[in-house]
């Protein structure tokens, strides 16, 4: 007699609150360690960067460890070339540092002043209460101090974040290496009745995870280019750049994007003085850019790992945020994906009852052989 197919499973209420509490939980305890999952997310980065040219050197005949050994050398080879090329000018660019953050921070406050002249002209209550004057006087006292008092603790603190940093190749390269043996490890401690779901979990979460960051880095490149093709059009100085750290800052979810945009205005500001347009024209191009985002790119990259209702990843977006700070905000949808894998596929393990059925005759079948000889 044929067994009737069994109907498609849905994840419950019950499955869906210990989704939500599972990210909370580890959000929380990656705010606690994150020494080391800055750099573990860096090497998860880097190490689906490699992936592709890894399968084919193994392929091509080299074995895993010599296609990882020979990826990893190659990009240090080419790190290393680029640090030599870079460091006399970030050494040159340094000394100067404390001055061009009050250059820019005095731009973007002399923007700030002339909208506001502008209000007053136009309306009468603002030019009663004298707003231009006190947000003058407020801002003069924060831009006098703002170098000596955060500039250089951020040093400091881009200093002793360095090292840990430096652990993110050192992670991808034994990822390279040993991350199939990691798979096959896990495989084999699963009883034979769940082995084919526990192959699938597996599978699922590795293209998650694949496909979230492979996304993002698309997805920072289209941002890379539409913003600096943007900022090239108004005339900014160094669009290339500040189209890239923009789209970097945009790895943190809405935080990122409002750093980023007052940046290039900041920078706008203080090429165009007199032209406040162009610095108006930035704010545009990075509205223009957001909505790209939303309806085109991110669907485009991102939107193919996850499959998230968009007003729970608006609500888990805060949620993050309120647990782990910034670090929540970056991380909370790519552990809300992988937890969504592993909660939905754990609960179609835990409600069928064939396979339940398979694990209770497979250890039946063990206790009868382990008992034939007494």
């Amino acid at each position: 007699m044929k067994r009737p197919a069994p109907s498609e499973y849905r994840a419950g209420p019950l499955v869906w609150v210990s989704i939500v509490v599972a990210t909370c939980l580890v959000l929380f305890v990656f705010q606690k360690i994150l020494w080391l999952v800055v750099p573990f997310l860096f090497a998860l980065i880097l190490y689906y960067g490699w992936l592709p040219l890894k399968l084919r050197l193994v392929l091509s005949g080299f074995s895993h460890d010599a296609a990882a050994a020979l990826i990893s050398l190659g990009s240090s080879v080419i790190v290393l070339l680029l640090a030599v090329l870079a460091v006399p000018w970030i050494t040159a660019e340094a000394v100067n540092w404390q001055e061009y953050s009050s250059r820019y921070l005095d731009g973007g406050l002399n923007l700030l002043l002339s909208a506001l002249k502008q209000l007053e002209r136009r309306i009468p209550v603002f030019a009663q209460a004298h707003v231009s004057e006190e947000v003058a006087q407020q801002l003069s006292q924060f831009s006098d101090n703002f170098a000596r008092d955060h500039l250089a603790n951020a040093a400091l603190t881009l200093a002793a974040w360095a090292p840990s940093v430096l652990l993110a190749p050192f992670l991808a390269f034994f990822m390279l290496r040993d991350g199939w043996r990691f798979h096959r490890f896990i495989s084999q401690a699963v009883p034979n009745a769940f082995f084919e779901r526990t192959l699938f979990l597996l599978d699922q979460i590795d293209r998650t995870a694949r496909l979230y960051f492979v996304g993002l880095l698309q997805l920072t490149l289209l941002d890379t280019v539409c913003l600096a093709a943007g900022l090239w059009l108004l005339g900014v100085s160094s669009p290339l750049v500040l189209g890239l750290v923009t789209a970097v800052l945009a790895w943190v979810p809405y935080v990122g994007s409002i750093a980023g945009c007052l940046l290039v205005v900041l920078v706008a500001a203080t090429d165009f003085p007199d032209a406040p347009q162009i610095a108006y024209g930035a704010i545009g191009l990075f509205l223009f850019v957001r909505l790209l985002d939303d309806f085109i790119f991110m669907p485009m990259t991102i939107g193919k790992s996850l499959n998230i209702h968009p007003l729970l990843s608006v609500l888990m977006i805060f949620v993050g945020g309120a647990v782990a700070g910034v670090a929540g905000l970056m991380l909370v949808l790519p552990v809300l994906g992988v937890a969504m894998v592993f909660g939905e596929t754990l609960g179609l393990v835990i409600t069928d009852p064939r396979l339940r059925a398979r694990h209770r005759h497979a250890e039946r079948l063990r206790q009868r052989v382990a008992a034939v000889d007494l």
